[in-house]
């Protein structure tokens, strides 16, 4: 092919290399110039244009897009009429992509004027939509080029394919623990619901029992007869293959395969097999209708794939997952104001220490200063933005004891009535902090062994992109304090009544905690007695 400025009465036969505009008509770019085109672009003084002139042996832009586009395409898609060099393939019903990436790189590496692009592998795809678009760039190309571009095609297994999504049915199994709201059991039934809804699948069964293996593990023998596949969410994360639910499934006579997968958010996946059918322990990630990484294995085995160790393990480059516009969100997100997230610390100091007797264990010597020096210290050392007191019961010698630290304070006049006043009291101040925060840690002042590293944890952990909108410090499989949470639940914390805190509160948002891994005892130590006082002090 030779391209380039030809004399307009030599381009008949030739393709029109840009578009052209003549008494009012446009001779569009990748025309093919006929004897009549000449004639009027000579009667309107066109002396020459770029244009493409083929030979014998090329083949035209159209038609080799089409012939490499055929012969990479396999079982479940469509080629559609190429135009402008352009072949477009597309899914014939719902599946998941199957593409030998060999094949392809190899076509793609061939010459620059061949161009293939795919979706990833793997991505699961609905019905009509695009898989791949072959492109040949310049307006023809050599037959020799193209038969090796399609000799790399048929050599595949094929190149470009779609496993359509196949298996029908599916079991559930939520799991409970006490004080869990049956609100939080319904949201993850409906979400998961609608989750493999979109893979083709329902549920044939849903069975609610307790996070225990021995019923766990009957629900499993009950649920394998009925379905092709069992999901379990548990009320608690599984944290070792010898937890609960893996142990559970063991226990009904089934096999663990892998646990854990190099993907964030879905690390705590657990696949394993029960008399011949997949069995998938679910991250508590999956209570939230947001990608995560148990959306790729239910795909995969929702295509009638194999998935082992080595699959999951290969999944971590691009497991990074975050927000696609195709999910919804539980609630709705406030934009960022900054590179890092402001973080404003409340410091629990109101109660009435009837447990220490006629003492106040806030003002109570530790280690050398009052208990609440040691809190408020931790907090002023932290990366938290602003420092905010909440008093309450004998407000003017807590205050004595902090020895003005600088801080701001908010009063609690009701702090007779419970934890929750202080806690509403506490956010209401941090809401009216300016500049805004983007968040609220709530430390009791009865925490003495609370350090500034494990405040910086926590924040560190915050990240709505991430679902991390509340963070808990845990020890083991102990939940301890203080716990951060995001500005989103600010309103929510300000119609907490009674003397529990926020603990319901965390147990109907289960799918957006965040628990932090510590070391030590200092998130579950408080010293609310004189014998636990003076034992501190005694060592």
């Amino acid at each position: 092919m030779k391209f380039g400025s030809f004399p307009v009465s030599k381009t008949e036969g030739m393709v029109l290399a840009h578009s052209v505009s003549v008494a009012g008509r446009v001779f569009k770019k990748g025309r093919l110039l006929s004897q009549a085109d000449v004639q009027s672009l000579t009667q309107a003084k066109m002396e020459s244009v770029y244009a493409a002139c083929l030979d014998e042996d090329d083949v035209s832009e159209d038609e080799a897009a089409a012939t490499l586009a055929t012969a990479l395409a396999g079982p479940g898609v469509r080629v559609e009429t190429p135009f402008t060099g352009r072949a477009n393939v597309y899914a014939d019903t719902a599946g998941i992509v199957a593409l030998d990436e060999n094949a392809i790189n190899k076509v793609n590496a061939l010459d620059e004027a061949i161009t293939v692009a795919t979706l990833p592998n793997y991505d699961a795809v609905t019905e009509g939509q695009m898989l791949a678009t072959v492109k040949i760039i310049p307006f023809a190309v050599p037959k020799t080029l193209l038969s090796a571009t399609v000799q790399y095609a048929q050599d595949a297994k094929p190149a470009l394919a779609l496993n359509r999504f196949q298996v029908a049915t599916a079991n559930l199994i939520l799991t409970t623990v006490e004080g869990m709201k049956p609100s939080l059991i319904t949201k993850s039934h409906k979400v998961i619901a609608a989750r493999i809804a979109q893979l083709g699948m329902s549920l044939t069964s849903v069975e609610t029992c307790q996070h225990t293996e021995t019923d766990i593990a009957a629900a499993i023998s009950k649920s394998s007869t009925d379905a092709e596949m069992t999901l379990i969410l548990g009320a608690s994360a599984t944290g070792d293959r010898h937890d609960v639910v893996p142990a559970a499934i063991e226990r009904a006579g089934g096999t663990i395969k892998h646990f854990g997968m190099p993907v964030d958010p879905g690390n705590l996946l657990l696949l394993a097999e029960h008399e011949g059918r997949p069995v998938l322990g679910l991250p508590g990630c999956a209570r939230s209708p947001k990608l995560n990484g148990a959306d790729w294995i239910l795909q995969r085995l929702a295509a009638g794939l194999t998935v082992g160790a080595e699959d999951i393990q290969a999944m971590g480059v691009g497991g990074l997952l975050k927000e696609i516009p195709s999910r919804p969100q539980p609630r709705d997100r406030k934009p960022k104001n900054g590179p890092a997230p402001r973080v404003a610390a409340i410091i629990m100091g109101a109660g009435r220490s009837t447990r220490m007797g006629d003492a106040n264990k806030l003002t109570e010597e530790f280690d050398g200063k009052p208990m609440i020096a040691h809190v408020a210290d931790a907090a002023l050392s932290s990366k938290a933005d602003g420092i905010i007191l909440v008093t309450g019961h004998q407000k003017d010698d807590v205050l004595k004891a902090l020895a003005g630290r600088p801080m701001s304070y908010a009063h609690n006049p009701d702090f007779a009535e419970g934890l929750s006043t202080s806690i509403k009291t506490g956010i209401k101040a941090a809401t009216e902090l300016d500049p805004p925060v983007d968040a609220a840690l709530i430390l009791l002042g009865d925490m003495p062994l609370i350090s500034a590293n494990l405040i910086d944890r926590l924040i560190a952990a915050h990240d709505p992109d991430e679902d991390r909108y509340i963070c808990i410090p845990t020890v083991g499989h102990k939940r301890g304090n203080p716990v951060l949470w995001d500005a989103a639940f600010f309103r929510e914390l300000q119609d907490l009544n009674g003397d529990v805190g926020a603990k319901p509160l965390i147990a109907e948002n289960a799918d957006l905690v965040c628990e932090v891994a510590v070391v030590g005892e200092a998130s579950l130590t408080d010293f609310d007695t004189r014998e636990a006082l003076r034992n501190r002090n005694s060592d």
